[in-house]
């Protein structure tokens, strides 16, 4: 008897406690409701269409999701939470600037319908190539700050060429070798400010600042 009753209340508690994982589920999901909540925290309309900014950082969000109202964004605060795609970002036409720092992204992707973006933060994700970046999907995107991610075979950097007018970029931290790197970077048309510290690279190439000033 004594054991039986062990049982339920053991059967109890982990009902209780699978009940308890999926509220918390819940409640870091990035709903209608928890967008609304940092609006008011942050003092933004609670109307969506009216707010050019939103503050969805330290959140841990494992998704980007329920943004369709909000079409007027410019500017998007996403860093630091539990991130791992870029996705739901169809009804931002207007957006400028995307922070995605500090999150587990593996992929450039999905931003076909942000062509006007400027500036993007993705340091500290775990991207290993760049693609869809380029001037045809982003003309207008001027810095890209990509360090600390895993960047490292030349292919992945071949689509920099095509960036057209981005000027300032971060690859540093990265685990970039191949002395190819500098040939890719010298045929960026725009490009003005660079940083590769913290790249293998670095010591394979003799008198590295010289030589990319040269080329």
């Amino acid at each position: 008897m004594k054991r039986a009753v062990n049982i339920k209340f053991q059967k109890e508690e982990e009902e209780e406690e699978k009940v308890q994982k999926m509220s918390d589920h819940e409640e870091r999901r990035m709903t209608k409701k928890a967008i609304l909540n940092q609006c008011k925290r942050n003092k933004l309309y609670t109307t969506p269409q009216l707010n050019d900014v939103l503050y969805l950082h330290f959140q841990g969000f494992p998704k980007i999701e329920n943004l369709d109202e909000y079409t007027g964004l410019k500017c998007l605060w996403l860093e630091s939470n539990a991130i791992s795609k870029i996705e739901g970002l169809d009804h931002q036409p207007n957006l400028k600037s995307l922070f995605l720092q500090n999150n587990l992204i593996t992929r450039f992707e999905n931003l076909d319908n942000c062509r006007e973006l400027d500036t993007i933060v993705l340091s500290h994700n775990y991207i290993k190539e760049l693609e869809n970046c380029c001037a045809k999907t982003l003309p207008l995107l001027n810095t890209l700050n990509i360090s600390h991610n895993q960047l490292k075979n030349i292919d992945g950097l071949e689509i920099l060429k095509r960036c057209d007018h981005l000027s300032i970029l971060d690859l540093s931290f990265n685990k970039i070798e191949d002395v190819m790197i500098v040939k890719v970077l010298s045929e960026m048309p725009s490009l003005h400010v660079l940083n590769m510290t913290g790249n293998p690279v670095l010591s394979n190439v003799t008198n590295y600042r010289k030589t990319m000033i040269l080329e």
